[in-house]
């Protein structure tokens, strides 16, 4: 698994969860449940991890659409 996106927002892992649904890449979202730790602030980024395969493809498709990666 290869991270694609780090962010702290949850808007933009669910958008880019579905996009990539779209394309038929499976994504896993991790960290989601570090609220716990953080009292729920949103301080801690979630990240989303893809296969190594499908990494190229999906950074394509969240550029596409305007979703930096940044990495």
């Amino acid at each position: 698994m290869k991270e694609l996106l780090r962010t702290s927002d949850p808007t933009v892992i669910a958008f880019a969860t579905a996009l990539l649904q779209g394309e038929d890449i499976e994504a896993f979202a991790v960290d989601v449940h570090m609220s716990i730790l953080e009292g729920g602030i949103g301080l801690f980024p979630r990240r989303l991890m893809v296969r190594d395969a499908d990494l190229f493809r999906a950074r394509i498709v969240l550029t596409d659409n305007d979703i930096a990666t940044g990495l």
